[in-house]
């Protein structure tokens, strides 16, 4: 493959009821992975993944290992039909970073999948304590967005602000309840093509997720972080984490930092990247990503078909 790759792997809300289950039937490395997950967690998550119930499978404590293992069985099954040649980058959205940094050789898959287990035990935790929600902007600038949030932040004395800047037509933003329903009526009011409440009953990448940044930073005391072949592009800086400090540091400020997706993904193309393959399920990145720059070639693998299909979507 003659262009410079990135692999994207997505982060929470891109989880489906069955997803990675005909991974797991095809492919010898998919099945592995799914056997090891379950085995390290105690848990049945592979059958949660293909079965459900899928209320559990939405509850972020089993939503944010499920999507890692589902991603990362995604990328192994690719890799043993397909040469992906040398990847440039690698990148994921929230929970996706974690995943990037398995691919990139940063961090074990047993590792990651304990942290992300209890980065969901410890957010969920984090919502009780400090209760919020979260809510798409769409069609309305970034300034004026981030204005608004510090206006009913102001009004209201509560917690409100950008959560993830994903594109220049969708930001999400974070908060208390009141803080997040002003800013909500400010957004409309200064022309926000549509603003969408979001089904989450916790407040990520916004200070309310200050107890479960303390509590990962106990978790994180025990891993080790590799110096890895590719290099990953951390969400808080939008540039690549170079140190093992720095792969920790991003790992807890995400927590409570905006993701900067938007800047991450010019950040690759400025450095030459001309495909960017998702990996995970569905294609939430890739569309996004095609919002910042009409010219990026993306292609989805998260299911066998997205596999069989690789020699033509990769090239596009």
């Amino acid at each position: 493959m003659s262009s410079k790759l990135a692999l994207i792997f997505p982060g929470q809300g891109s989880q489906y009821l069955g997803m990675g289950r005909d991974l797991y039937e095809r492919y010898p490395r998919a099945k592995s992975l799914f056997d090891q997950a379950d085995r390290i967690l105690g848990i049945e998550l592979s059958l949660l993944c293909f079965e459900g119930p899928e209320q559990e499978l939405h509850d972020t404590i089993n939503t944010q290992p499920a999507i890692l293992t589902t991603s990362l069985a995604a990328l192994q099954s690719l890799k043993s039909v397909h040469d992906l040649g040398e990847i440039t980058f690698a990148a994921g959205h929230s929970l996706g970073e974690y995943t990037a940094l398995v691919a990139a050789g940063r961090l074990s898959f047993p590792d990651a999948l304990r942290l992300v287990r209890e980065r969901g035990r410890l957010m969920k935790e984090a919502g009780k304590r400090r209760p919020g929600g979260m809510a798409a902007v769409l069609g309305l600038a970034a300034k004026l967005v981030n204005e608004a949030c510090q206006q009913a932040s102001e009004e209201t004395q509560t917690i409100i602000q950008v959560a993830n800047y994903n594109s220049p037509s969708q930001i999400v933003i974070s908060g208390e309840h009141r803080g997040l329903e002003r800013a909500m009526e400010l957004v409309r009011d200064i022309g926000a093509r549509r603003v969408v409440r979001l089904a989450v009953s916790i407040s990520s990448h916004c200070p309310l997720m200050e107890s479960a940044a303390h509590g990962l930073r106990r978790s994180l005391a025990n891993v080790v972080v590799g110096e890895g072949s590719v290099s990953v592009i951390g969400n808080v800086t939008a540039k690549p984490l170079r140190t093992a400090q720095g792969v920790r540091a991003e790992i807890l400020k995400q927590l409570v930092s905006p993701v900067q997706w938007a800047d991450s993904v010019r950040y690759m193309l400025d450095h030459g990247v001309t495909a960017f393959a998702e990996i995970g399920p569905k294609d939430v990145l890739a569309r996004l990503i095609r919002r910042i720059d009409r010219a990026a070639g993306t292609t989805s693998v998260g299911d066998v078909a997205g596999i069989e299909a690789w020699h033509e979507g990769a090239s596009t």
